[in-house]
């Protein structure tokens, strides 16, 4: 009976972690047409982008209920307790990731159905595949359970502010060059934000990853030691603590 409960559970664990990584499937394709929307004017993909909205909406539902049931029913412990509360704090980020998609899918198409015809007034090709990368790394992670490149997504972020500053500089010059680009440039503006936040939101996936993996919580932290945790070292402060205290007289029988 043991034995099949615990496959039973191990087959419950599978499908949520499937689920969620077919849910990140989705948002990646729905970043990949948003970006289509907005470079190409290829209106046709509008629809399919709200109809993965939905599914993903539905999906992250039927994930997160699954959760819920496993934490009640199951009681799981170590590393399968990291990873059904890694999956729910993720999902919340995918979820987000992909409404930030939908949003640059309809302000794209706002964009080229204006009577005025649109204008490329910054290119943004770089910085949708760099966050769309962030988001294919951070599910490849997950998947292999590779901390490393979690801590690659980590470091990844950095470019992608970086580069978000860069485009809000050159759209402000814009409007003040040029009050008629106004209107254009706020929503550009709007839709450079919405890709930086997709960018944020892969690293926090990435961040839960690593604690999947290594245990360690790498949230508000600095790269090189969210790089040192994915990597497995040691913490030099903590060993100097456990070094300080073994020094203490009777202090094996304290409990810390």
């Amino acid at each position: 009976m043991a034995q099949h409960t615990n496959t039973r559970f191990d087959a419950e664990l599978e499908d949520i972690r499937s689920r969620f990584l077919r849910m990140g499937g989705l948002v990646e394709a729905m970043i990949e047409d948003s970006m289509l929307v907005l470079t190409e004017g290829n209106l046709t993909v509008v629809e399919r982008v709200l109809e993965r909205e939905k599914e993903v909406n539905r999906l992250e539902m039927e994930i997160d209920h699954s959760i819920t049931q496993v934490l009640a029913l199951q009681q799981p412990t170590a590393v399968d307790l990291r990873l059904v509360i890694s999956v729910s704090k993720m999902l919340t980020d995918m979820e987000r990731s992909g409404d930030e998609a939908e949003k640059i899918t309809k302000m794209a198409r706002r964009l080229h159905e204006n009577p005025t015809r649109y204008e490329p007034i910054v290119d943004m090709t770089h910085l949708g595949e760099a966050v769309q990368k962030m988001v294919n790394r951070s599910l490849d992670s997950f998947a292999r359970k590779d901390a490393i490149l979690a801590a690659d997504v980590v470091r990844s972020d950095k470019k992608v502010d970086k580069e978000w500053k860069g485009i809000l500089r050159e759209l402000s010059s814009y409007m003040i060059e040029d009050p008629r680009t106004t209107t254009a440039c706020i929503d550009l503006i709007f839709i450079a934000r919405a890709l930086e936040r997709i960018g944020d939101h892969a690293k926090n996936m990435a961040e839960r990853v690593i604690y999947l993996v290594q245990g360690e919580d790498a949230r508000h932290t600095s790269v090189k030691k969210v790089e040192s945790m994915a990597r497995g070292d040691e913490d030099p402060q903590v060993s100097t603590v456990e070094t300080a205290a073994a020094a203490i007289p009777g202090a094996d029988d304290k409990q810390v």
